[in-house]
């Protein structure tokens, strides 16, 4: 029985959950695969990839973006593993650009091919980027990615910058012990350069990141940290549905945003759904399971059949999974990532 809440008939009415949450944003996974192993989202020396036959085509991306939009999503983030691997990544940009409906394309990268591929992507339509950089000291750079790369994402950076790619945003992760004396650096350098840094507080993504709280640097330590050199004034959430709360330098030289989803959990207003490279909608990046829409796509299924797929899924949406996990945090048990099984970042892009 359709919900009357979500149409399939009309183009961009939104998709709503149980909790009223529409339909908004997508991110798309385009393969699990990457050349980096940070030890927040990929630390394991080896993984079982996908079988590249799994992967869903440039056509089907295409295509249940546009279902998707028709539900009501207006922003799409391509992401990974590490996106710029999927050969031919600016005629999927292309082809994405040219829908109807679509107010924003950004791509999450962490850089390392990004001065080859941009020229092509912002020439195809690419609006933005989001570049992971979690220090600018080449050796904690390296024992963090476990890759020496840092010269070649700095420069990517200034390749995107010299195009005019903008906002371009830099994503932190902020570890305790590891990174955190890189936030005000990192401040700095943004700065500098007109480019957004938004600090991620540490999050238990995935099985193998081995997430314990004592390496969680909280959002007001953050913010802590940055006022005593900086000081910033709170701006909020971007269409109060970004994860990030944005700040800005009192003395307007730019801005910085930090996202905590574990200290102030933004479920409430969290409207994304993920695609995953081989075709799976996932309603939550802390989610453990998958519904797959790449079956319906190969077996023949109309547009109308998968949308309707999409809105069944989405409107039986229950999670909140950063807000239950501080209230167990909160409570007199405490909270234990173990027993709470989700799926591994490399399917879900970030």
């Amino acid at each position: 029985m359709l919900n009357a809440n979500c149409p399939v008939t009309m183009r961009n009415t939104l998709c709503t959950d149980t909790f009223d949450r529409p339909l908004r944003d997508l991110r798309i996974s385009v393969t699990d695969r990457c050349g980096y192993r940070c030890s927040y989202c990929m630390p394991l020396d080896v993984y079982a990839w996908m079988d590249q036959k799994e992967l869903l085509t440039f056509e089907e991306i295409i295509r249940l973006a546009g279902l998707f939009i028709r539900l009501g999503v207006d922003r799409i983030r391509l992401t990974g593993g590490e996106p710029l691997l999927r050969s031919g990544l600016d005629k999927l940009v292309g082809g994405l650009a040219e829908l109807e409906g679509l107010a924003d394309l950004s791509l999450t990268t962490n850089g390392f091919l990004l001065r080859q591929q941009v020229a092509a992507l912002a020439a195809a339509g690419l609006k933005r980027v989001n570049i992971s950089v979690d220090t600018l000291d080449p050796v904690r750079y390296q024992r963090i990615t476990r890759r020496d790369g840092l010269a070649r994402v700095l420069d990517g950076i200034s390749a995107a910058r010299e195009l005019g790619l903008h906002p371009i945003k830099l994503n932190a992760v902020i570890l305790r012990g590891i990174n955190d004396i890189d936030i005000l650096p990192l401040a700095g350098f943004a700065r500098a350069h007109d480019i957004i840094v938004r600090f991620i507080e540490y999050m238990d993504a995935g099985n193998t990141n081995r997430w314990c709280s004592a390496q969680l640097v909280s959002k007001a330590e953050m913010l802590q940290s940055i006022n005593s050199r900086f000081p910033v004034r709170e701006l909020g959430r971007q269409g109060k549905r970004s994860p990030s709360v944005d700040y800005t330098f009192a003395d307007g030289q730019g801005a910085v945003g930090v996202i905590a989803s574990v200290t102030e959990p933004f479920c409430s207003n969290c409207t994304r759904a993920r695609l995953t490279a081989d075709g799976k909608l996932v309603n939550c990046l802390f989610s453990d399971r998958a519904h797959d829409l790449k079956v319906l796509v190969r077996n023949g299924t109309t547009d109308e059949e998968i949308i309707e797929s999409i809105r069944q899924e989405w409107s039986r949406r229950t999670d909140r999974y950063s807000e239950e996990r501080l209230s167990a945090i909160n409570s007199p048990a405490g909270y234990s990532v173990k027993g709470r099984a989700k799926l591994e970042m490399i399917h879900l892009g970030g």
